[in-house]
C-alpha cells in the first residue's frame, strides 16, 4: 500500500472515523510492510485523516489562522499501533473562544470515538511559549513540532521560536534535562540488563534517544553518531511488535510477551530479541554518557571563560594535563592518552589507559577509545606481563570499573582483547533470580570480587576467574565445563603460567560447587566434604573458590545470597580446609646467585649499600612480575626495609614485588648482609640511575634525609586523585606458617609508600624483619613478613596479634577514607 493508497483509502470514507479505522486495520495488519515503512504510513494516514477533519471543522466554525500540529512521538512520524497522538491545537488569538470550542470538539471527538488516547492543547504561540518556558516536557513535545493542517507560516514561526529558545535557553534547561534523565534510570533501571524492562522509559530507551535529538538540537552538544538511528529503529520495531501481540499501549516487554513478540518480527527466538534489544540500549546509553560529559563540559568552558579572561586579560592557558600512567593523562574530568603516546607501537596502551581511568575513578574520553579502536596493534599471544597486570588492575579498581568497560565494549575493544565475549555479549539470562546479562553479570562478579580481594592469597587469579567464570553460557551442555575449557585457553593467551592456568580453569570448572553443596547436599556426610576437598585440590584454591563464590552470587541478585547461605558456604569451606591441611612444607629457598654473593661482599667491604639496576631478559623470568630487577646489599642494621622502601617512592619506583632475606657470607670474609630484590617500574617516565638511588639511600641510612617529610611535602603538593573506593587495608597473623618465625601476612591497597609505612610500623613495633615476601597484583598489595623478636624467636600469640593490629592501624591512618 503506498501513500497514495494510504490517501485514497482514507477518502473513500469521507472523512468519517469508519473509513480511517478501516484503512488503519488493514495497514496494521498487512504483512508486507512493518517497521519504519509502516510507521511511516500510518503517521500520513492518520495526517491525512486529521487534516479533513480540521478543514472541515474550521470551515464550519468560521475559524482562520489556525493550525493543526502533531507534537512528541507523533510529530516524529513515530506512530506505533497503540501510540496516542499528541496535537496541539494552534491559533493566532483572534477566533473567540466558542468557535475555537467547536472546532476542537470537531477534531478531538472523532478520534476519542475510535479509542484512540490523544493528548491535546488549544494555545496561541505565546501560550505555547510560555508553557514550554514552565514545563521542560513541554518544550521537548514542541521541538518535534510538524505542520498537519490549517496555517503554514503559523507552524513555522512556532517551530522557529522554539528552536530559538531552546538553543537560547540550552544553559539552564540542559542541567534539567540531564537531571530528568537521571531520575527517570534511577526508577525504571537499565533496558540493556532488564529482563522486562520498558521500551521507552528504561536508562537507554526511547525517552533516552529523544533527549539526545534536543541536545544535538540545542548545537551546545552533540551524540555520537553511530549506530545511534539503528539502535532507535530496532527498539520501535519491537514496540509496534509489542502492540501488536497484547493489542495495548505497553511499553514493558513483560516475559510472558516475549515469544509472541519475537515470532512477530520474524526472530529466531525471544533471547535473539531480548539479545537485540540489549545492544540497542547499550548504544543510547553509552551515547548518552558521551553526550552529557560533553554538555558538562561545554558548560563549565562557558562559565570558567569570563573569570579566566579578567584574570588574565583576555588570554586563556591550554588546558591542564595530569600524567596518570605511560602515555596517559587527565584533561577536563576525563582520561585521554598523552601527546607523545603511540597507539600503534604500543600495544598494551588500551589496557593502561582503561586501568588508569578505572583507578582514578574517571571516564576515559570517547576520542581516546576510538582511536585506541583504530590504531592500536592486537597484543602477542601470551600477552606480555604489563597487559596482564593492567587488565587485572582495571578489574579490581571496583564500580568504577564498570563505565570503563562499557567504553572499551562500545567500540569492540573488548572482544578485540577477549574474542570469546562475543558469544556472552548482552546475551539474556530469563531467569528472574538474574539482575544482569550474562557480560554485565560477569563484569559486576569482578566488581563484587574486588571488594574480597583482601581475603584471598592471589587476588589476580580471583579477578579474572571472576570474569570469566560464567563465559561457557550460550555453548551447548553444562556451561561450567564448556567455560573451564574456554578459560584455560583465555589464561594462557593472557599470560598465566602453567599453574595459574590450572587454578584459573578449576575455579571457573566449580565456580556453583560450593553454593551447590553447602545448600544441597548433608555437610556431616563424610562423602560430601572429601568430595569438595578432591574437586579443589588445595587449600589455595578453595580460598579463591569461596571468595569467588560469594561474589558470583552477589553479582546475580538479592534473591542468590543470605546470610543463611553464606554460613552454609562458610561451614562447608571449613570442613573441606580441615581435609586438606596435610599440604607440604614450603620448599627452603634457594641459594643466591653469584651476581648477589658478589654484592653481598662489596656492601660487607665498604660498610654502606651497593646495588645493581638491571632488566632480566632471560626466558626462564617469563611470569614474573613486570618491571625491572633491582639487588641492594647493605650490612645488617636497623631500618633497611622501610627506608629503602622511602627511597624508591620518592623515586615515583612502584615497587611489583620484593625479596628481603639475611645473607651469611663465606668465609674467610665472614659475617651478614641485608639482601633485598625488587621487582620495580617506573609509575610514569624514565627510570632514575642507579646512582641517585644509591646517593639517596646512603643519606637516608645515615640519618640526613626525612624520607618521612619528603613523602608527605609531595602527597600535599600533587595529591592522588581519590577514585575507585578500595576495601580496608587487612593484616593478620598467619597461624603455624612457620617454625622459627611470625608470619605476618598484610593484605593492602597499593599506593606510593606502603611498603615504607608497613616496614616503618614493624620497626617500631620493635620486632626484626627475618625476610619478607612482597607481592603486588593488579592494585593489591599481598605481602609476607617473618618477623621474629630481638633474641630471633617467634612471637608470641598475644604479641604477635598486637602487631598485626599496629600495623594494620598505621595503614589504615595512611589511607583514610578514599
Amino acid at each position: 500500500m503506498t501513500s497514495v493508497d494510504v490517501h485514497k483509502e482514507s477518502n473513500d470514507g469521507d472523512s468519517e472515523p469508519g473509513g480511517y479505522a478501516a484503512a488503519r486495520l488493514r495497514l496494521l495488519t498487512e504483512k508486507g510492510r512493518s517497521g519504519p515503512p509502516r510507521r511511516t504510513a500510518l503517521a500520513e494516514l492518520t495526517d491525512h485523516w486529521l487534516a479533513e477533519l480540521f478543514t472541515a471543522a474550521a470551515q464550519e466554525a468560521g475559524v482562520t489562522g489556525a493550525s493543526l500540529v502533531a507534537v512528541g512521538g507523533y510529530g516524529r512520524g513515530e506512530l506505533s499501533p497503540r501510540s496516542d497522538l499528541d496535537l496541539l491545537l494552534l491559533h493566532d488569538g483572534r477566533a473567540d473562544a466558542g468557535a475555537l470550542s467547536l472546532l476542537a470538539d470537531r477534531v478531538w471527538y472523532p478520534v476519542w470515538d475510535l479509542g484512540v488516547a490523544l493528548d491535546h492543547s488549544v494555545r496561541t504561540p505565546a501560550e505555547a511559549r510560555r508553557t514550554a518556558g514552565e514545563d521542560l516536557k513541554v518544550q521537548l513535545g514542541l521541538l518535534d513540532a510538524r505542520h498537519v493542517a490549517g496555517d503554514l507560516a503559523l507552524t513555522s514561526a512556532l517551530r522557529t521560536t522554539v528552536l530559538a529558545d531552546w538553543r537560547n535557553l540550552a544553559p539552564r534547561r540542559l542541567p534539567e534535562l540531564d537531571e530528568m534523565c537521571r531520575e527517570r534510570a534511577q526508577r525504571q533501571g537499565e533496558l540493556q540488563y532488564l529482563l522486562e524492562g520498558d521500551l521507552k522509559e528504561a536508562r537507554g530507551g526511547l525517552r533516552d534517544a529523544t533527549a539526545l535529538r534536543a541536545v544535538a538540537a540545542s548545537w551546545l552538544a552533540d551524540a555520537p553518531r553511530e549506530g545511534l538511528a539503528d539502535a532507535g529503529r530496532r527498539l520501535l520495531d519491537v514496540r509496534d511488535a509489542l502492540h501488536l501481540c497484547t493489542g495495548r499501549a505497553t511499553d514493558r516487554l513483560a516475559l510472558q510477551e516475549q515469544d509472541a513478540v519475537a515470532a512477530e518480527l520474524g526472530l529466531l527466538d525471544a533471547d535473539v530479541m531480548l539479545r537485540q534489544v540489549s545492544e540497542s540500549a547499550r548504544v543510547i546509553s553509552y551515547a548518552g554518557d558521551v553526550t552529557w560529559r560533553e554538555v558538562g563540559r561545554v558548560l563549565r568552558a562557558r562559565s570558567a571563560r569570563p573569570r579566566l579572561s579578567r584574570l588574565f586579560g583576555g588570554r586563556t592557558g591550554a588546558p591542564e594535563r595530569t600524567p596518570l600512567a605511560e602515555g596517559v593523562v587527565e584533561q577536563d574530568g576525563e582520561v585521554v592518552l598523552a601527546l607523545t603516546a603511540r597507539p600503534e607501537k604500543d600495544p598494551a596502551l588500551p589496557l593502561r589507559a582503561a586501568a588508569a581511568a578505572a583507578q582514578a575513578g574517571l571516564p576515559i574520553s570517547l576520542h581516546a577509545v576510538r582511536r585506541l579502536a583504530a590504531a592500536a596493534r592486537p597484543l602477542p599471544t601470551p600477552w606480555p606481563a604489563e597487559a596482564r597486570e593492567q587488565l587485572v588492575t582495571l578489574l579490581g579498581a571496583g564500580d568504577s570499573t564498570v563505565p570503563v568497560w562499557e567504553a572499551l565494549e562500545a567500540e569492540g575493544l573488548i572482544t578485540a582483547l577477549l574474542p570469546d565475549w562475543e558469544r556472552v555479549r548482552c546475551r539474556p539470562q530469563r531467569n528472574a533470580v538474574h539482575t544482569w546479562t550474562v557480560d554485565r553479570h560477569l563484569v559486576e562478579t569482578a566488581v563484587r570480587a574486588s571488594h574480597l580481594t583482601r581475603r584471598v592469597h592471589r587476588p589476580d587469579l580471583l579477578l579474572v576467574a571472576a570474569l570469566l567464570h560464567d563465559i561457557g553460557k550460550g555453548w551447548p551442555g553444562d556451561h561450567s565445563v564448556a567455560g573451564e575449557t574456554i578459560a584455560r585457553d583465555v589464561a594462557a593467551r593472557i599470560g598465566f603460567s602453567a599453574a595459574d592456568v590450572v587454578v584459573i580453569a578449576t575455579l571457573v570448572r566449580h565456580h556453583l560447587l560450593l553454593i551447590e553443596t553447602a545448600t544441597r547436599r548433608d555437610l556431616d556426610d563424610p562423602a560430601t566434604v572429601r568430595a569438595v576437598a578432591e574437586a579443589v585440590g588445595s587449600t589455595g584454591t578453595l580460598e579463591l573458590l569461596h571468595a569467588l563464590t560469594e561474589a558470583d552470587a552477589l553479582a546475580t541478585g538479592p534473591a542468590a545470597w543470605s546470610s543463611w547461605r553464606g554460613s552454609l558456604v562458610t561451614d562447608l569451606v571449613k570442613r573441606a580446609s580441615a581435609v586438606l591441611a596435610g599440604q607440604p612444607a614450603d620448599p627452603e629457598p634457594a641459594d643466591i646467585t653469584a651476581e648477589q654473593e658478589r654484592l653481598a661482599i662489596e656492601a660487607h667491604r665498604t660498610a654502606g649499600p651497593v646495588l645493581s639496576l638491571r632488566a632480566r631478559t632471560d626466558a626462564s623470568q617469563e611470569h614474573e612480575p613486570l618491571g625491572v630487577e633491582l639487588l641492594v646489599a647493605v650490612p645488617d642494621q636497623p631500618g633497611v626495609l622501610p627506608l629503602t622502601a622511602g627511597v624508591l617512592a620518592l623515586h615515583r619506583l612502584t615497587v611489583r614485588a620484593a625479596d628481603l632475606r639475611t645473607v651469611e657470607l663465606p668465609d674467610p670474609v665472614g659475617g651478614s648482609v641485608l639482601l633485598l630484590d625488587w621487582r620495580v617500574a617506573a609509575a610514569y617516565g624514565s627510570l632514575p640511575q642507579a646512582a641517585r638511588l644509591r646517593a639517596d639511600l646512603v643519606r637516608a641510612l645515615a640519618g640526613f634525609l626525612d624520607i618521612e617529610a619528603r613523602l608527605a611535602e609531595r602527597e600535599a603538593a600533587y595529591p592522588r586523585r581519590r577514585g575507585a573506593q578500595a576495601p580496608p587495608p587487612r593484616v593478620r597473623v598467619a597461624p603455624s606458617a612457620s617454625r622459627h618465625a611470625t608470619v605476618i601476612e598484610v593484605r593492602a591497597q597499593d599506593a606510593p609508600g606502603l611498603l615504607h609505612r608497613i616496614g616503618h610500623a614493624l620497626e617500631s613495633a620493635g620486632v626484626r624483619v627475618r625476610s619478607a615476601h612482597v607481592s603486588t597484583l593488579g592494585s593489591n598489595a599481598v605481602d609476607a613478613f617473618y618477623v621474629t623478636d630481638a633474641q630471633g624467636a617467634a612471637l608470641g600469640a598475644g604479641e604477635a596479634a598486637g602487631v598485626a593490629s599496629r600495623v594494620e592501624s598505621a595503614l589504615g591512618a595512611a589511607s583514610g577514607p578514599a
